[in-house]
């Protein structure tokens, strides 16, 4: 048995394409979902949507206890998992970034004693391997791409969802924090009224009492006639980027999802800084964004005011391969391979009898 550890629903869409994978190999995959207060109905619908192998739990200590007494061959995670250490001699562990792009989480999130971790691209390999010599990493690409490059993912059916087929669509997912969100005008969406609008925040963004003001803007938004606002139940973002012609983004990691899929982005410069992220505190900022934020800056087109928005949009819809050598540039050290097969390196891994 292969466990995957799910502390929030958005693991998931990293998670399906290797679970996918495993099943069509024999293998018995079970998901271990912690309970929640204030995501509970989505994870019931999830969980019977893909009719999950379903173990629940209600914290680390509750999931650790599971491990040890199921004793499965392999642990993925999507995160740190404050009892790693406990697994040793139990299982193996391994882990599977529910992201990727600028956040300095990335990196600092092999602290923990995982067997494996599997990593995107010979850069991040290299910058892994400096950092923590003792560890063990394998590129395999990111798996959370493989249904869109196998053609498996049809993306939205806009006409559905009361959008306008015939117009451009463009795709907004901003992070959480720092975020493009509070930045943006309130009218927006009307300024935007020849194209189709997605909105797919991140799962904070609608459910954490600290960005309720992200969650009304947002909700304000989609009152417009042009604007779609993803459900809390699509957690995931395949979807929405197959179907999107542009991404509107900031310091999120689908930022770079998308440019892996060599289509056009708009890169927000303008984010909502806490106080304590401002000034004497900017340090903090730099502490949670990482130096590939202006490393990688060149792979798509900028907005540094909301201001700049609007033409750096129609310029990339009018000129959509402008970017495109950048983009074939980047995402091969921030991405690795994009070829469909990456959930299957996972698995021949995890199936070899290494790590």
């Amino acid at each position: 048995m292969i466990c995957f550890d799910v502390l929030h629903p958005y693991y998931l869409p990293q998670y399906f394409p290797v679970m996918e994978e495993l099943i069509a190999r024999g293998e018995t995959v079970k998901f271990v979902v912690y309970r929640s207060v204030d995501q509970q109905a989505v994870l019931d619908h999830i969980v019977a949507a893909h009719q999950l192998d379903t173990h629940w739990v209600d914290s680390t200590d509750d999931a650790l206890n599971f491990y040890l007494a199921a004793k499965p061959s392999w642990i993925i995670f999507g995160n740190a998992f404050e009892h790693i250490d406990k697994l040793k001699g139990h299982s193996k562990s391994a882990m599977v970034q529910h992201g990727m792009g600028p956040k300095a989480c990335y990196y600092q999130v092999s602290e923990s004693d995982f067997d494996v971790r599997f990593v995107e691209g010979e850069y991040r390999l290299k910058r892994l391997q400096n950092m923590f010599p003792r560890k063990t990493f394998v590129d395999t690409g990111y798996a959370k791409l493989d249904p869109i490059i196998q053609g498996k993912e049809p993306g939205l059916d806009l006409i559905s969802l009361g959008l306008d087929h015939n117009k451009p669509t463009i795709l907004y997912a901003p992070t959480f924090y720092p975020s493009s969100i509070e930045k943006m005008a309130k009218d927006w969406p009307r300024l935007f009224s020849e194209y189709n609008i997605l909105l797919k925040p991140h799962y904070f963004s609608m459910t954490k009492s600290t960005y309720k003001k992200q969650k009304q803007l947002l909700e304000h938004w989609a009152s417009f006639t042009n604007v779609y606002l993803a459900t809390l139940e699509q957690t995931n973002l395949l979807p929405f980027m197959a179907s999107a012609d542009l991404l509107i983004s900031d310091t999120s990691s689908a930022l770079f999802e998308f440019v892996a899929l060599d289509k056009p982005v708009v890169w927000c410069d303008f984010y909502h800084l806490r106080w304590s992220y401002r000034g004497i505190f900017k340090f903090r900022f730099d502490r949670r964004v990482d130096e590939d934020l202006y490393k990688y800056a060149a792979v798509a087109a900028h907005a540094k005011t909301f201001n700049d928005l609007k033409r750096a949009v129609d310029e990339q819809i009018e000129a959509p391969n402008s970017y495109a050598p950048q983009r074939a540039k980047y995402t091969y050290e921030l991405a690795g391979k994009v070829d469909g097969l990456c959930s299957q390196r996972i698995v021949d891994y995890l199936l070899s009898g290494k790590g």
